[in-house]
C-alpha cells in the first residue's frame, strides 16, 4: 500500500508566511503515488475513520464531552460538496452533524454573526461538519463591502477568541481552506452548463464571483494569516485533483479522531450477570 512521504498535517498546514499566491493547487504535497494509489488509500483509512467515529459516538452515548468539527471552506467548484459525500460518507451517519452556512436569515441578520455558528457546534460523541462558516464574514463580507471595514476588521480576533473557547469546551477544529486554480473552476463551471444532470448545481452568479478573483484571494490571504493559530491551524488543500482532496481531508480528520485516544466505553452493568441471564433464556 502507497504512503504518505510527508503526513498533511505537515505538508498541508498554513504556517507563518504562508503565500498563497505562490500555492499551487494542482499539487499534491507529500504524495507521489499515482492517483489509483491515493483512491485505495482513502478506502483504507475510512475503514479507521468507521472505527474511530464510532468509538466518539460511543464516548459521547456515555458522558463524554468530545467532538471533531471539519470546517470547509472555498470557492465555488472547491469540492466542499465531494468531501462530505466521499469523506465523511464513510462513517456512519448517525454520528454526523453537518451545518451549511448560506446568506444569513433575517433572523440571522438580527443576531452577533457568530451566534448561528454556536448554534450549530457538533455535540458530545459527534462529528461536526461545516460547508461554510463564520469566514464568510471576513471574506464574502469584506470583498463585497456588506459592512465597513471597521466592523470586519475586530472579526478576526473575535473569530480566534471563538475558536479557543469551543477548543477548551471539548471540541476539536480542523480548518481546510480548499484551493481550486480559475482554469480548473471555469472547466467545472462549463461541466455544469454542459450537463443536464449537473444544471442544478449552477448559479449565474459564479461568474460574478470569478471577476472578483483578486479580492477574494487577498481576503483568504488575510484568513491565513491571522487565523491559523496553535488551537485552530489551517490547513491548505490543493483541490484540483478532487481524489487528492479527497484523500488528504481523510487523513486529517482520522489524525484528530485519534489524537482524542478514545477506547471503548467500560460496560455499567455486570457482564457475567448478564451472560448468565442470556443463557437461561430459551433460544
Amino acid at each position: 500500500m502507497s504512503k504518505w512521504t510527508t503526513s498533511p498535517r505537515e505538508a498541508l498546514r498554513a504556517g507563518k508566511g504562508f503565500d498563497l499566491a505562490a500555492f499551487d493547487p494542482s499539487s499534491r504535497p507529500g504524495w507521489d503515488h499515482s492517483r489509483a494509489a491515493g483512491e485505495a488509500r482513502l478506502a483504507k483509512n475510512g475503514v479507521r475513520l468507521g472505527e474511530l467515529q464510532e468509538r466518539l459516538f460511543a464516548d459521547g452515548r456515555t458522558g463524554g464531552t468530545r467532538s471533531v468539527l471539519l470546517v470547509l471552506q472555498g470557492m465555488d467548484t472547491a469540492g466542499k460538496g465531494g468531501i462530505v459525500r466521499h469523506v465523511i460518507g464513510l462513517v456512519d451517519p448517525q454520528g454526523v452533524q453537518l451545518k451549511s452556512f448560506g446568506v444569513p436569515t433575517e433572523t440571522e441578520r438580527a443576531q452577533h454573526y457568530l451566534q448561528r455558528i454556536r448554534d450549530g457546534l457538533p455535540t458530545p460523541g459527534h462529528i461536526g461538519v461545516f460547508d461554510r462558516s463564520h469566514y464568510e464574514d471576513v471574506l464574502v463580507v469584506r470583498v463585497n463591502e456588506l459592512v465597513p471595514r471597521e466592523v470586519w476588521e475586530p472579526r478576526y480576533d473575535e473569530i480566534n477568541a471563538f475558536e479557543k473557547e469551543v477548543v477548551d469546551g471539548g471540541t476539536t477544529i480542523v480548518k481546510v481552506a480548499l484551493m481550486v486554480s480559475p482554469a480548473e473552476q471555469k472547466a467545472r463551471l462549463r461541466e455544469r452548463l454542459e450537463r443536464p444532470d449537473k444544471y442544478w448545481k449552477y448559479n449565474p452568479g459564479d461568474l460574478d464571483v470569478r471577476t472578483q478573483w483578486p479580492l477574494y484571494q487577498e481576503a483568504y490571504q488575510a484568513v491565513l494569516d491571522r487565523t491559523s493559530t496553535e488551537h485552530a491551524p489551517w490547513y491548505v488543500v490543493p483541490a484540483d485533483s478532487k481524489w487528492y482532496a479527497r484523500m488528504a481531508i481523510g487523513r486529517l480528520l482520522r489524525e484528530a479522531l485519534e489524537d482524542l485516544d478514545l477506547g471503548w466505553p467500560p460496560a455499567d452493568f455486570d457482564v457475567e450477570a448478564e451472560l448468565a441471564r442470556l443463557d437461561a433464556q430459551p433460544t
